[in-house]
């Protein structure tokens, strides 16, 4: 799916209404540029393309670019982008891309014996030229039967073109066996305890002491 969007020249300085968000374009051997695009246009291409997506990005009908979002940063209480960075790629250059796993299948050890699927990795880093780029890479959980069952990411099937950048062989996800709960045996309530040394006084007697 091609994703294009459309964005404006930005004078330093300007002021950006509340339905539109800055932005800079940077890249190898470019100068940095200064836009602005509608915030709504923008939330719907970036929930498609994330950071491992390309996007066509059309600067004043003038130029098309092919770009990454490298940075958005978000308001503290809207949680709404504030402004985003957006990278101009070389599609002959390879770059450096984070690629989230999608954990797909059923498996065994989880739905038979109970246990918890635990995502120690969700994204990882590869290597690989603009045109190779994918959205996300399917992990097929399938193969976990038992709680010894691991997949490492030396198990990762990467779409054609894409390498790994760090050969770590990190465990990627595995099965938990589930938390049995022991229920607490009820404590027994102390006896009460005579005042030592005294002993209880009859009704109309002083106690001795």
């Amino acid at each position: 799916m091609e994703l294009k969007l459309t964005a404006d020249l930005r004078v330093q300085g300007e002021k950006i209404a509340s339905d539109h968000l800055p932005a800079v374009l940077y890249g190898k051997g470019r100068a940095n540029v200064n836009l602005k695009l509608k915030l709504t246009d923008f939330e719907k291409i970036f929930a498609a393309a994330g950071e491992s997506s390309l996007i066509n990005l059309e600067i004043s009908g003038q130029e098309t670019a092919k770009v990454l979002v490298k940075d958005v940063q978000f308001g503290l209480l809207s949680n709404r982008p504030q402004h985003v960075d957006f990278y101009q790629v070389n599609m002959k250059d390879k770059i450096k891309a984070e690629i989230r796993l999608h954990f797909v299948g059923e498996s065994k050890a989880v739905k038979e014996l109970g246990g918890v699927l635990l995502h120690e990795i969700t994204e990882v880093e590869v290597e690989c030229l603009p045109g190779d780029l994918v959205d996300h890479i399917d992990i097929d959980i399938s193969v976990l039967a038992t709680f010894d069952d691991e997949i490492r990411t030396n198990d990762l099937k990467l779409p054609k073109g894409l390498r790994l950048v760090h050969e770590t062989n990190d465990i990627v996800a595995q099965v938990a066996e589930p938390k049995i709960e022991v229920e607490a045996a009820p404590v027994a309530e102390a006896a009460p305890v005579a005042e030592a040394g005294k002993a209880e006084a009859k009704p109309g007697e002083a106690k001795k002491e």
